[in-house]
């Protein structure tokens, strides 16, 4: 089964992390998803950019309006996903709590579905 990992930082407390950390962070996160990845259970992983590079997209009635940064003004921000495949809720839970990230952030972690069509 897959399951979604959303990788949620607090703001403030991951803006005071020095350069090295960081590069310790990206560096640590790189090794465990080729971890991940040779036991079968990484499907994708991506960080994502600061929220204020992002953009939302609305469509109301046919009109489009596109408005600059998050959609919400919350302390936290996702800042990355890795989608997992797992046994079940137990291994994926496991699973997430190997990510260096989660020393810093916390991670979500959503049980994936896949929508089919009688005729797929």
């Amino acid at each position: 089964m897959k399951y979604l990992c959303q990788v949620w930082f607090e703001t403030s407390e991951i803006a005071k992390i020095s350069e090295q950390e960081g590069r310790k962070l990206t560096q640590d996160s790189v090794d465990n998803d080729n971890r991940l990845r040779e036991s079968g259970h990484l499907i994708v992983a991506n960080a994502l950019r600061e929220p204020e590079t992002a953009k939302t997209v609305r469509v109301r009635q046919g009109e489009t309006a596109v408005t600059d940064g998050p959609f919400a003004e919350i302390k936290e921000h996702l800042g990355g996903f890795v989608l997992i495949e797992a046994r079940d809720m137990e291994e994926a839970t496991a699973i997430a709590a190997t990510f260096p990230v989660a020393r810093y952030g916390m991670i979500e972690v959503r049980a994936a579905f896949d929508i089919r069509f009688p005729n797929e």
